[in-house]
């Protein structure tokens, strides 16, 4: 008898999985039409049924029903119901109603009817937060970008108005460059990774990984502080609404750049394919390096033979040269479904992409201009002047792996974000004088490598409580970022009627290796609560945010001295193996070095910021038509500094340089002329806070522009003459 009952409760847990197995699936969001707001606790029913649901925290809903075409009644106190005709239901597959926006009850409860209205379009959710949102803003989709054909965040983002994009990366709000704006990631702050900017590349980030990019240009309590121009906020994707998954190819041609036989480059390592390098630009020696002036007497020497040892280690290839371009292209691939369990809904998201991008300039021109000695002169003259051809490999992989526990109340979502870019540059310059004085003209090989990878770890959760309208949400969220130039080579000659010389005039050649990295640990509380004021919603928010950030960052740098070398005008003869020191045994010949970080750094330093913030906010409608947002921040932040100057006169260890609280009030007025047309007035206070570069002892030296960055803990003129004096506060 046990036995037939256990017999009979696994055929009827079979049949019932089966019939389950046949069913399709409703899912949908719903939103409130006039902010965009989702709406939780909201009741879904098939309408000629028992079926129904309620909406989670996030507004959405999912029902598992037999295949057929129903009708579905959604419906939310003081708000008007509305009926969606017609719905169809295919067995093992998702009809998605996306968008579906809810009006507040004026009069009495009317129905509003839907006929098949299957949305899949969140441009629209994005277009009612622009016009209803309590500050300034512009957005654009994943749905916008199939439009598009857009391949990375920078391209999509500069459609965008008010906004542009400079070298292809970086971002431009209302003119003010990347000096004054963030990028942040989900919300949360991320390290950059160029040690000259502010902002992130925006090109690192391929479209199939992003949901949307928002754009704020005004400022309220909930967003980070330190900026003017605006901030950048890039959401990555969570799990489909359906089950998805897919593989694309593309390619593209430009005839200008592709299949062409004059296109330069110059020999890399065997992963640069995969946007890293693989050891072939390693640095020759780190410690332990002599200097010329100690081996110079003495070449078989202790000192002289790892003098010449390290000579041996370096990278020969000093010489762009020519070969046939291919085409851009580029694959990716994506997964991602939930389903239910009990009481439960489970997402996944997973996707891969690839793309390798080709660029060739032809009789591209750089010049330095400068005001004439005679104050009588207007024109300005030519300092400097370069034109030549150079082209431009990139190549960007990313994965993502993202994964959601979701319920009514709560949601638990974690995803692991990982970019790699490569790029390299070879190019040939005829060159004319210099900025320094120096009049000649010859030509100049340029040899670059960037290497940049960013790995970011989400842990998000929100929980909301349906009966008292209080929702609680935190992320944290560490990134681990890298931005690597290594074995920069420049090498210049002199022309005079094919007679080629390397000396003090042009220049020595340089090999470089430029090394950022960074880690960053961002975290966030926030809770907000809805309520009604003199008849109309209004919200209260507060919460709080910490930011650790940590940057190690050094330049490393070596000038050949080329002695009695006979040169042909190929730059790869420098180290071809019989003209390194001492060529043919004579310690006065050859192809020498100095260790320009050797004994002290001022390019390497380690910084390290602390960044504790709390904010409140109120929005509320004072009257019918006019709605208020105000807010008040509160920031401190500390920045310490390890590093010297290059004399050693000035050495500091993890010594403070800045302190600063800081209190960030705004209020954000939003009239409302009309449904569709809104008259905005808002008064904020920021910040723009210091560079870890900009507040350093670094002394950077720019080997293409020639210029030399100063960092800003040297005392200048007016300070030591005191007439001024900053003791690091603000």
């Amino acid at each position: 008898m046990k036995s037939l009952k256990l017999l009979a409760t696994f055929f009827s847990m079979l049949i019932a999985s089966l019939a389950f197995a046949q069913n399709g699936f409703i899912r949908g969001a719903i939103y409130d039409a006039s902010n965009g707001q989702a709406i939780p606790g909201a009741t879904v029913s098939v309408e000629g049924t028992n079926t129904g649901t309620i909406t989670d925290l996030d507004g959405k809903f999912s029902l598992a029903i037999p295949p057929d075409t129903y009708s579905l009644r959604i419906s939310f106190v003081s708000y008007e119901p509305i009926i969606i005709n017609e719905v169809p239901v295919k067995t093992n597959e998702a009809t998605v109603l996306e968008d579906l926006r809810m009006k507040e009850a004026t009069f009495g409860l009317a129905e509003v009817v839907v006929t098949g209205a299957m949305f899949r379009n969140n441009e629209n959710a994005l277009l009612t937060l622009r016009k209803k949102g309590p500050g300034i803003m512009d957005g654009i989709s994943a749905a916008n970008f199939k439009l598009t054909g857009d391949g990375d965040a920078a391209a999509s983002i500069k459609r965008l108005p008010g906004v542009s994009i400079e070298d292809g990366k970086y971002v431009f709000i209302r003119g003010l460059g990347d000096r004054y704006t963030k990028t942040i990631l989900n919300g949360m702050e991320i390290p950059g990774l160029d040690p000259d900017r502010n902002t992130l590349q925006m090109d690192i980030f391929p479209v199939n990984i992003i949901d949307n990019i928002i754009v704020h240009k005004s400022f309220s309590a909930d967003l980070p502080a330190d900026f003017t121009g605006g901030v950048v906020d890039i959401a990555i994707k969570e799990f489909p609404e359906e089950k998805t998954g897919g593989i694309s190819l593309n390619a593209g041609y430009n005839p200008g750049f592709h299949f062409n036989e004059n296109f330069l480059t110059y020999k890399g390592g065997k992963t640069d394919f995969l946007g890293f390098d693989d050891g072939t630009r390693e640095i020759p020696a780190s410690s332990d390096i002599p200097f010329f002036s100690e081996v110079v007497g003495n070449a078989d020497g202790e000192k002289g033979q790892r003098y010449r040892e390290i000579l041996g280690r370096f990278n020969p290839s000093l010489a762009a040269f020519k070969q046939k371009s291919f085409m851009d292209f580029g694959f990716g691939a994506f997964l991602g479904n939930q389903f239910a369990v009990e009481k439960a809904t489970i997402g996944y998201n997973l996707a891969l992409s690839y793309k390798s991008n080709t660029e060739f300039y032809q009789d591209a021109e750089f010049a330095r201009y400068g005001l004439s000695a005679d104050p009588a002169e207007n024109e300005m003259d030519v300092r400097e002047f370069q034109s030549g051809d150079y082209g431009v490999r990139n190549v960007l992989l990313s994965g993502l792996a993202g994964l959601a526990i979701k319920t009514l109340k709560s949601k638990i979502r974690i995803n692991l974000l990982h970019l790699q870019n490569g790029e390299s540059k070879a190019g040939i310059f005829n060159y004319f004088n210099n900025d320094q004085g120096a009049i000649f003209s010859g030509f100049q090989h340029n040899l670059e490598y960037n290497e940049r990878s960013l790995t970011n770890l989400l842990i998000h959760g929100k929980h909301s409580i349906f009966n008292s309208g209080w929702e609680i949400e935190w992320k944290l969220s560490p990134t681990i970022s890298a931005s690597h130039d290594p074995d920069i080579r420049f090498t210049r000659y002199e022309d005079r009627n094919g007679t080629y010389s390397i000396g003090t005039e042009v220049g020595f050649p340089e090999r470089i290796w430029r090394e950022l990295d960074e880690t960053n640990l961002a975290g966030l509380f926030h809770i907000s609560k809805d309520f009604k004021f003199r008849g109309q919603n209004g919200k209260f928010q507060a919460g709080g945010a910490y930011t650790d950030k940590t940057r190690d960052f050094m330049i490393r740098s070596f000038a050949l001295n080329i002695r009695n070398v006979p040169l042909t005008g190929n730059p790869d003869e420098l180290f071809y193996p019989d003209n390194l020191w001492p060529m043919g045994g004579n310690i006065s010949s050859g192809t020498t070095y100095e260790a320009s970080f050797i004994p002290t750094n001022p390019n390497q330093f380690n910084a390290h910021t602390q960044n504790a913030a709390a904010y409140l906010s109120a929005e509320m409608g004072i009257f019918r038509d006019l709605r208020t947002v105000i807010g008040l921040r509160t920031e401190k932040y500390i920045q310490y500094y390890t590093g010297q100057d290059q004399l050693g006169n000035n050495i500091l260890n993890n010594e403070k340089v800045l302190d600063n609280l800081g209190i960030f009030p705004s209020i954000n007025l939003i009239y409302s002329l009309h449904e569709n047309q809104n008259l905005r007035l808002s008064f904020s206070k920021t910040i723009a806070r210091p560079s870890f570069k900009e507040l350093s002892y670094a002394e950077i030296f720019d080997p293409v522009s020639g210029r030399t960055f100063i960092g800003g803990l040297f005392r200048d003129a007016n300070d030591i003459a005191a007439i001024e004096y900053w003791d690091g506060k603000l």
